[in-house]
Order: C-alpha cells, then structure tokens, then sequence
C-alpha cells in the first residue's frame, strides 16, 4: 500500500473525480482514510476509527454536503472548546502550573553545569 503525502494531494482532480464518478470518488475516499488510519500507531488507530464512524454518520445525517460540512465544524470546534476539550485541558494545565510552582531554597538549588566550550569547527585547521 502506498504511503500518503499530503503535498501529493490533488484537489482538482478529486473534485473532478467527485463530479464525474461519484462512486470511485467515494471508494478511493475510503481507501485514503483506512490507509491513513493504518499507518498510524497502534495505540491510536482505535480512537481515529471512532472518530472516523462519528464523521461518517454526520456526513449521513446531513441532508446537503454544506451541511455536513458544517456539522463536522461543530465537532471539531466543541473538541477545542467544549467541556474536556483542547483549551479546558490547556487551562487546566496552566492553572496546576501557576497554583504549585516549583520553589528553590538556598538549600535544594538545582546543581550548576560546568560549561566545556567546544572549539569552532569553522575556523580550525585539520
């Protein structure tokens, strides 16, 4: 299976294929997605087939393409900012940071490093 590379992608000639054989257009669409979705980790390869199912469903449930399109939206915006999403998770972070920063005494100073200064390759002489 070849491998994908997103500079390779060729909207116009999707678009055409869409246009004029909607059903190759959606088979390669399903190829790309699952040849995606396999060459991710292991561990990851779950969640991206649920997520995939869940964007097809939406795709299904939407009456035009715009409206799936806005649907997905929906998603990928209730994930960045919804309840557990993206931005929660972040503040969540800076907020554990800012309420327990770490605090050196004089006593429990992180030890210094001695500095080795390596020569300038670009000025020596072999």
């Amino acid at each position: 299976m070849e491998s994908f590379r997103a500079e390779d992608f060729d909207f116009d000639a999707w678009s055409r294929l869409a246009t004029q054989d909607p059903e190759v257009f959606e088979m390669r669409r399903r190829m790309l997605i699952e040849q995606l979705i396999q060459s991710a980790p292991d561990a990851r390869r779950a969640r991206l087939k649920g997520l995939q199912f869940r964007l097809d469903l939406e795709r299904r449930r939407a009456r035009t393409p715009l409206a799936a399109c806005l649907r997905i939206s929906d998603m990928m915006w209730q994930a960045l900012l919804g309840p557990g999403g993206l931005q929660a998770s972040m503040n969540q972070l800076i907020n554990a940071s800012s309420e327990s920063p770490r605090k050196f005494t004089a006593e429990a100073q992180p030890p210094l490093a001695r500095v080795i200064p390596f020569p300038d390759r670009m000025h020596t002489t072999s």
